[in-house]
């Protein structure tokens, strides 16, 4: 069964781990140097069993401030908060860092715990608890019941195990949806078993024998075991603290703030779109670009944050913003982040998680408001247009999409006919389920036809633009499925003709000017006058000097396709009822004499080398001869 996850929060010595310990009977601090200095430095874990039935999973925090980022690490998937003040003390600054990092978490709901009222007297008890109260005002815990605790002599312990079992039993116990996913906060391993790594999961379910990702790393193992709160089980969820024993996969390949996910189910991104806030409390504003250190999960990653709309930001504002991290990074939409400063270290701002890929955006461009909105307000069909046209003429299959997305089985499926069915997405390739935006390919037909149109303009004699050249100049890295689909389609709305390796617009048909006809006219009396001792390509473009060299060029391809004059090699081409006759000739000879050499084809044809080799290769090509040393002989099948 799903479980509901506890998390302490609080200043440093407010009475967190004794508040744990009073609850549970279980000491969280377990390193020599927590017991030594009586202060919580990692996090550490216990479990309470309720009377509603259900079992509540602890992470108890550290409070120091040399310690944050470990407490952000535990605070990253915990359900409600315990939030722990001391009645001595009163607020403290960890008691405002941790609050705004459980807001900025998305923490909404939890308990306020006044400890050690047995050191105070009832009047300062009553202060105090006003102070909390006007603290918390407009906030998440604006009406959290307020217990008075002391754990020294077990006063109001009662009441908070009560308040407890009150909430968890409120709690709605729907499964979370999706792949699996655990962000580690503990890599350990043991002699014999390997790898083990532990975390709160956070969607999902997994069971021993699966199959399991570290990302970024793309590490992949085999889930050997699995235990929450030192107890095997064969199948784990939502909810739980887990311990998972991994095969395959080194201890040493595996750091705090991997993620533990589903293959498939996560796309590690060095950039992210989101909504940042800049916390009211920042004395200064904040600049674009600004390095700092992002908590994703148990993650803490160097980045930078490029403010979309704006050279700086107050205090209090939030906008438009993506993460730029130094190293990848892996979320779904919806995910909670915390930014603190670089230098000296302190928690700024934070937010949620809007794409988990994005395309680097362009500063201050109008665009950027309508995308966010999307983000904001748009609905699942809006969204997946949204990330159909990002990836433009690359598209992105249905796994990639739902990733995207944060949506996944059934749910996405569901989601998905309806682009699909109203023709706003376009599947290209239904064995790898790749889609393209119904608007990118729009775009691309316009593009091709005009592609096309300027081919024909450019070249009016040509029938057409070879496939080859066409899908070069739309770009590298359009898609063959998706250009193959383009001009099925252009073809099928009788926009295009494609015949053979060639594509023309379906009205194209070559015609010559009369002053293209004369010149026709003109290359093909050169090429016949001149018999076998063809001019070579410059020859004839310094002949016919007067017009312009590639109309000249492209009347010898039209030449060609008429069968008038025959390509023997690059530059050097010839009146093909001559090259016939010789051929004849050559033929005759073979079958005579056998063999014939280099110098009896010169003494044959009266040709120089120029002219005589490229004439023999093209026989050679033509299958008509057969090379043997330096002589040629006539093909068997000839004869």
């Amino acid at each position: 069964m799903r479980e509901i996850v506890l998390g302490t929060a609080g200043h440093v010595d407010h009475g967190k781990t004794s508040l744990v310990k009073a609850l549970t009977g279980i000491d969280t601090d377990r390193l020599k140097e927590e017991k030594a200095r009586g202060i919580t430095i990692e996090l550490g874990f216990a479990y309470l069993d309720l009377p509603c039935g259900h079992r509540l999973g602890i992470v108890d925090v550290p409070g120091h401030e040399k310690f944050i980022k470990n407490m952000v690490a535990g605070a990253a998937g915990i359900d409600l908060v315990a939030f722990v003040v001391a009645a001595d003390e009163g607020i403290m600054p960890q008691t405002r860092e941790h609050f705004e990092i459980c807001r900025l978490l998305g923490v909404d709901r939890g308990i306020i715990i006044v400890t050690k009222k047995d050191l105070v007297e009832p009047e300062w008890l009553e202060l105090v608890q006003d102070e909390i109260r006007e603290f918390f005002i407009g906030s998440f815990l604006d009406d959290a019941p307020m217990i008075a605790i002391s754990s020294t002599t077990g006063s109001g312990i009662d009441e908070v195990r009560a308040e407890l079992d009150r909430q968890v039993a409120a709690s709605a116990f729907t499964e979370a949806f999706g792949p699996f996913r655990l962000p580690v906060d503990r890599i350990f391993s043991i002699k014999g078993f390997g790898s083990v790594v532990t975390g709160t999961s956070i969607s999902g379910r997994v069971k021993v024998g699966d199959e399991i990702c570290i990302y970024p790393g793309m590490n992949l193992g085999r889930i050997r075991g699995l235990q929450v709160h030192t107890r095997d089980i064969q199948e784990v969820e939502a909810g739980h603290r887990t311990a998972i024993n991994i095969q395959g996969i080194e201890r040493e390949s595996i750091n705090r703030g991997d993620v533990c996910a589903t293959l498939g189910s996560l796309n590690p991104s060095y950039i992210m779109d989101v909504e940042f806030l800049y916390l009211s409390a920042n004395r200064k504003k904040m600049k674009n670009r600004s390095r700092v250190r992002i908590h994703l999960g148990t993650a803490e990653i160097m980045g930078r944050i490029v403010l979309l709309d704006r050279d700086e930001i107050e205090p209090g504002d939030s906008c438009n913003a993506q993460l730029l991290f130094e190293e990848p990074a892996c979320a779904w939409p919806g995910d909670h982040y915390v930014v603190r400063s670089y230098s000296p270290v302190h928690t700024i701002g934070g937010g949620v998680i809007y794409s988990g890929h994005a395309a680097k955006k362009r500063r201050f461009r109008t665009g950027n408001e309508e995308i966010f909105d999307c983000y904001r307000n748009g609905d699942h069909t809006d969204l997946i247009n949204l990330h159909l046209r990002e990836a433009g003429v690359v598209g992105l299959t249905a796994e990639q999409l739902g990733v995207q997305m944060g949506l996944f089985g059934n749910r996405f499926k569901k989601v998905l006919d309806v682009p699909l069915s109203t023709r706003q997405a376009v599947m290209i390739d239904s064995s790898r389920q790749l889609m393209v935006s119904a608007q990118v390919v729009d775009k691309l037909r316009q593009t091709v036809v005009e592609f096309v149109e300027a081919f024909h303009q450019e070249n009016p004699l040509q029938p057409g633009i070879s496939k080859e050249e066409l899908r070069s100049r739309l770009g590298a890295n359009l898609d063959q499925k998706l250009y193959q689909f383009l001009l099925t389609d252009l073809t099928q709305k009788k926009l295009l003709i494609q015949d053979d390796s060639v594509v023309k617009s379906f009205d194209h048909n070559p015609a010559m000017a009369e002053d293209h006809s004369q010149l026709h006219e003109e290359i093909l009396c050169f090429y016949r006058d001149a018999a076998l001792q063809a001019p070579r390509i410059k020859e004839l473009f310094a002949h016919f000097a007067s017009r312009p060299t590639p109309l000249v060029k492209e009347m010898i391809g039209v030449l060609v396709r008429e069968n008038i004059l025959t390509k023997v090699s690059e530059d050097l081409y010839f009146y093909t009822e001559i090259l016939a006759g010789l051929e004849a000739e050559l033929i005759a000879f073979l079958r005579q004499y056998s063999e014939i050499d280099a110098q009896g084809f010169k003494g044959l044809t009266g040709l120089s080398r120029k002219f005589s080799i490229p004439l023999l290769e093209y026989f050679d090509q033509r299958k008509i001869t057969l090379r043997i040393g330096d002589k040629r002989v006539l093909r068997e099948k000839r004869t």
